[in-house]
């Protein structure tokens, strides 16, 4: 459970009760495909149970949880169906398909194999914590994280988030960390990260399972390159990969975390009490270490939608965007809606978890 993390701040003036966000999931459970339906998405009860509760409280942490099933059609067999009915159609009148037919061919081929697919589930966790005002996406792909954030601000009204964002940009702490051999109080510099050059090379150097306290490792950030991942333990609790997006990858719960418990805990109430626990102390502190942190866009969002006098405050979601914050736009209901200029690129898609 929460292997990967991307980092929400949720506006102050989101107030929900838990029942509220049960109802507002309960209208888009997750279904298995149709026969002919390339993908379904939807939420799904966090413990497993059929027909359980979607939105479960440990400890007042609220967790969640997002599925998505699509279908598998390489696209050989797909070209391969579209070549037949075309050779078909040319076999029976004398000419080939034009631009426009070609493509409805391609649609008809897709609904012929779609039946047949094999399909493919992944699955996300969602914590939120109201106490500190985080919502935690456990993906590593902001691609992904965007489309799920998309959906629960549509669907809990009121709901207002960005992106975690910091006085220090991770990149320029984690140099500065590799290049001064001292790293933040609380946390310890691990043997594994990245640097890549921000000439028109884009060269990288890796290293794993490498002490990083050598000459070589800061004559590399001397030359212009910069670390792009940097592994560290914190409290000697947890380990994770730290990137410059502020992603946290790897997320791995040390011996001293079970420290006095048994080996028969377990279960989805021990889980999120133990990563909950640990991760509510661990996001602080880093956010400290990366000097504090920015202004949220999520405020002004929030004032620009009272000041038309909206009944009830529009959703908006705003992206990380530290160089300059995207415009408002409207939205389809009349309020304002906040969020970066283009999709934020994935720095790592394939590892996430659909």
């Amino acid at each position: 459970m929460f292997k990967n993390m991307i980092v929400y701040r949720i506006a102050p003036q989101w107030q929900v009760e838990l029942t509220q966000v049960e109802e507002a999931l309960a209208k888009a459970p997750f279904m298995e495909c149709g026969a002919t339906q390339e993908k379904s998405l939807g939420w799904v009860p966090p413990r497993g149970d059929a027909h359980g509760p979607l939105a479960e409280s440990v400890g007042g942490q609220w967790i969640l949880r997002f599925m998505v099933e699509s279908k598998v059609l390489p696209g050989s067999v797909l070209a391969r169906r579209v070549k037949e009915k075309a050779e078909r159609i040319e076999k029976e009148t004398g000419r080939k398909p034009g631009k426009k037919e070609s493509k409805e061919l391609k649609d008809e081929a897709k609904l012929d194999l779609l039946p047949m697919a094999f399909t493919k589930q992944g699955s996300m966790w969602v914590w939120i914590d109201t106490t500190s005002r985080l919502l935690v996406l456990d993906t590593s792909s902001q691609g992904r994280a965007d489309e799920v954030v998309t959906l629960l601000v549509e669907a809990l009204p009121g709901l207002s988030v960005s992106l975690l964002n910091t006085q220090t940009s991770p990149q320029a702490a984690m140099a500065h960390w590799l290049k001064e051999q001292e790293p933040p109080v609380g946390f310890t510099v691990d043997r594994e990260c990245e640097l890549k050059s921000a000439n028109e090379e884009k060269a990288v150097v890796r290293y794993a399972r490498h002490p990083l306290d050598i000459e070589e490792v800061q004559a590399h950030i001397d030359a212009g390159k910069l670390p792009t991942k940097l592994a560290l333990t914190w409290d000697d609790r947890v380990s994770f990969m730290l990137t410059e997006g502020l992603q946290i990858k790897k997320v791995s719960f040390l011996d001293t975390v079970f420290e006095g418990t048994k080996a028969d805990d377990g279960g989805f109430d021990t889980d999120v009490a133990i990563a909950t626990g640990e991760l509510v102390k661990l996001i602080p502190d880093l956010i400290e270490a990366l000097g504090g942190e920015a202004e949220s866009g999520v405020a002004s969002a929030a004032a620009a939608v009272a000041s038309e006098g909206a009944s009830m405050p529009a959703p908006s979601v705003e992206s990380r965007a530290p160089t300059n914050s995207a415009p408002a736009r409207k939205s389809g209901a009349g309020g304002v809606v906040t969020g970066p200029a283009q999709v934020p690129v994935d720095t790592d898609p394939e590892s996430a978890p659909f």
